[in-house]
């Protein structure tokens, strides 16, 4: 026994000293650095100081001293950077001449009144200019990448009037569609896997088909329903009809024609056509500019944004249906999605409350009395973008009424501002059940993914100002969507789409 403490005891201290080392050496640190009476530790406390003073003194209009504490700085950074190369510690011979200059001149600096209370309030203000110019900068900055991303690209202009073009030179073309759409039961076949799409972006409609069509294990049960406006309508229907997408029946309609589709029966385009609102939006003048640029996107004055909220009236012969933006990929087969059981609910999506920054009190304004009597503070957000349907749970429950009742409410938006996510989040409150989190994968145009989550999500979802189909999209990720677009076509070719 007496062998063993003795061996334990004679370790412990080295184990110890090996720590102790190993540390210094991560660190970086010397003996030298850490003596209380180490020059080099005099010297570095005296640039540091030093560098405030330069600022100050700058701010102060005495560029001629701020020159002298530059220079010593730099004679001061020589020595220390020399007794490193060598690697042996500064004597005081060496640097005695350097401290002596540096703390005469820092005595000096003392004496233009360049005290800590001087210097504190002196870097308060000049902090607080920069935290300005940070703002200015990074307002300008979302404001010209909110533009970036409004903007159609040429090439996407150019395919549009040239699909444009051959709609209507085509008579053949109409003449097939619209045979085609008056004897294709499978428009309105239950037990079929539907999909539907609200957007004016060709391009980006076509990989969310294509992208589908290919990791589809049933394409020939796939059915597409795309809404667009009135002008890009004879362009998508060109498209759809010259090209072929696996087996995937596509059906385009446009919602000019939707006849329920008007200001006495949906309250968001009454609103959409008051002055003040198209203000706000468009240039925020009616609250001095004080609203974000991000809350005034024109993009909400389309009802392409608000078609979500009347799936069933657009679809009227549908029971289950899966909604899609156009800036997702489908990469895994969805056919799961329609088997799941959401539980009486009308709504199904992947929750988005892994931080505090995604639940109800983030979207809306809970100074309300309207909204803090209605809705949990920390209720889990969820992800539009892809969002299964229950349309009989929908209509049984009145959901849009529901919608009609929150917007009416919000007519001066008091209980939200931005976007369709917290209208649609207070229309399916109770009414959302959360989805596996690899069906939706979010953040690929705005932020960084992990890979192995990317690998795994069925629809990777590029929401952000950063589409794929931009110059400002993030380079990483494009490769995942342009694998569906057939560059090669010879539309794509005459309109240099790349």
């Amino acid at each position: 026994m007496y062998h063993i403490m003795y061996h334990v005891l004679h370790i412990a201290p080295c184990i110890r000293s090996f720590r102790h080392d190993k540390v210094m050496e991560a660190l970086n640190v010397t003996d030298e650095m850490l003596s209380p009476d180490s020059v080099e530790r005099q010297l570095s406390d005296q640039i540091s100081l030093a560098k405030a003073f330069v600022m100050i003194a700058k701010e102060s209009n005495n560029l001629q001293f701020a020159w002298e504490l530059s220079a010593q700085i730099r004679n001061s950074q020589i020595l220390l950077s020399n007794a490193a190369l060598r690697r042996m510690p500064l004597t005081t011979g060496e640097s005695e001449s350097a401290i002596r200059d540096m703390a005469l001149l820092l005595f000096q600096a003392q004496q233009l009144h360049y005290d800590s209370a001087t210097m504190i309030m002196r870097l308060k203000a000049k902090i607080q200019g920069l935290e300005e110019q940070m703002n200015s900068v990074s307002e300008k900055s979302s404001k010209y990448g909110q533009i970036a991303a409004e903007e159609v690209p040429k090439s996407l202009y150019c395919l549009g009037v040239q699909l444009t073009t051959e709609w209507f030179r085509n008579s053949n073309l109409q003449r097939k569609l619209k045979e085609k759409r008056q004897t294709d039961a499978k428009l309105r076949d239950s037990n079929l896997y539907h999909f539907c799409v609200f957007s004016d972006n060709i391009l980006a409609t076509s990989v969310v088909v294509n992208s589908t069509a290919l990791n589809s294990k049933s394409p020939d049960m796939v059915v597409f329903h795309l809404v667009t406006d009135e002008v890009n309508y004879a362009a998508m229907k060109a498209w759809f009809s010259l090209n072929s997408f696996g087996g995937v029946t596509v059906d385009v309609q446009k919602f000019e024609d939707f006849s329920w589709l008007n200001a006495s029966y949906v309250p968001v385009l009454k609103q959409l056509q008051d002055s003040d609102t198209q203000n706000y939006y468009f240039s925020g003048s009616n609250d001095g500019g004080r609203t974000p640029i991000k809350f005034r996107n024109p993009k909400y004055l389309s009802m392409l944004n608000h078609l979500r909220f009347y799936i069933p009236e657009v679809f009227p012969a549908l029971k289950k249906l899966v909604f899609l933006d156009d800036d997702v990929v489908v990469q895994k087969d969805l056919s799961g999605l329609f088997s799941i059981d959401l539980n009486s609910n009308v709504n199904g999506a992947v929750e988005t409350c892994m931080e505090t920054f995604h639940r109800y009190h983030k979207y809306l304004n809970y100074s309300h009395p309207l909204i803090r009597a209605h809705f949990d503070p920390d209720a889990c957000g969820w992800a539009f973008g892809m969002n299964v349907f229950d349309l009989v749970e929908w209509r049984k429950r009145n959901v849009t009424g529901i919608y009609h009742y929150w917007q009416e409410k919000n007519v001066d938006r008091t209980l939200w501002k931005l976007g369709t996510l917290p209208p649609g989040l207070l229309t399916f409150y109770g009414l959302t059940e959360p989805l596996d989190p690899t069906w939706h994968v979010l953040g690929l145009g705005y932020t960084n993914v992990d890979p192995k989550v990317i690998e795994k999500g069925a629809v990777l979802h590029y929401n952000g100002n950063s589409k794929p189909w931009l110059k400002i999209g993030m380079e990483k990720y494009k490769p995942l969507w342009d694998k569906y677009v057939d560059y090669s076509h010879p539309l794509m070719q005459r309109c240099n789409v790349h």
